[in-house]
């Protein structure tokens, strides 16, 4: 059995907690603790720490995305179709380039790169930031029209790659990347399905390569080519970590412990 909780309802239960896994989420953990179980783990049960979020956005305190991870669960992932799969039609294009961005902060990368890339193409932008909002049905819909959508982290460290990329692989869009290096991309993705900012000498020839696949379609559709054998898998926030951890327990019955959290995570 396995139980997900926070550290408070954890601490008034646990007595009386039979689970053999207990999933912490990073974000419910106080700053200073004192919402963390005082007393010793049940010799029996296997603590796990679950977070989502970059090294950048965690707060730092003594399952991640990590690929490194006991339990790895990434924002998304590629499985094989089968004979019950609809076969992959490209959506109609009638957008170049987009990009949605709900944080904006002039001193992410990722801003500089826009604004860089925006002086050379047209760049379609939505979010708050732009007075742009897109609901869930429209958000869908405008990713399926645009030949590409900036899959851009608001900030790079290793396997950091979130449901930006995934979502536009799903809808039919070639993602531009702006993240971790491109060999680890390659570690989760096949390598021509996306395009990466690191490629090109300046925003100005990413530019042109943009330009030059919207004006060449042979040299566009080969970003699908993965299609034949792949689809996009995404997960249910919260179900997917604790359906792995679980899994996990029963089948690993030893112990890993990680003393220094901080040294892991944060390097």
């Amino acid at each position: 059995m396995l139980e997900v909780m926070s550290p408070f309802q954890y601490s008034k239960c646990c007595s009386q907690v039979k689970a053999h896994g207990v999933i912490f989420h990073h974000r419910d953990i106080h700053g200073d603790l004192k919402n963390m179980p005082q007393e010793q783990r049940p010799w029996f049960q296997k603590w796990v720490w679950w977070n989502g979020e970059s090294p950048a956005n965690t707060n730092r305190i003594p399952a991640s995305y990590r690929l490194d991870s006991d339990i790895k669960v990434p924002y998304g992932s590629l499985v094989e179709v089968t004979s019950e799969d609809k076969i992959f039609e490209l959506p109609k294009k009638d957008k170049l380039v987009c990009w949605v961005v709900s944080n904006w902060n002039p001193n992410y990368k990722r801003v500089q790169v826009f604004n860089e890339l925006s002086r050379h193409i047209k760049v379609e932008a939505y979010g708050r930031h732009f007075s742009r909002y897109l609901d869930n049905e429209d958000y869908s819909k405008t990713l399926s029209s645009c030949k590409f959508y900036l899959a851009f982290e608001n900030s790079i460290y290793k396997d950091y790659a979130t449901e930006k990329l995934f979502n536009a692989m799903k809808l039919g869009a070639v993602p531009v990347v702006l993240g971790p290096s491109r060999d680890n991309y390659e570690q989760f993705i096949p390598r021509d399905s996306f395009i990466h900012v690191d490629d090109f000498s300046s925003t100005e020839e990413l530019a042109k390569k943009l330009s030059f696949l919207d004006q060449n379609n042979e040299e566009y559709m080969r970003y699908f080519n993965w299609r034949e054998n792949f689809k996009v898998q995404g997960w249910w926030f919260g179900l997917e970590h604790a359906c792995r951890s679980c899994d996990y327990i029963r089948r690993n019955k030893g112990y890993t412990t990680f003393h220094n959290l901080n040294k892991w995570f944060w390097g």
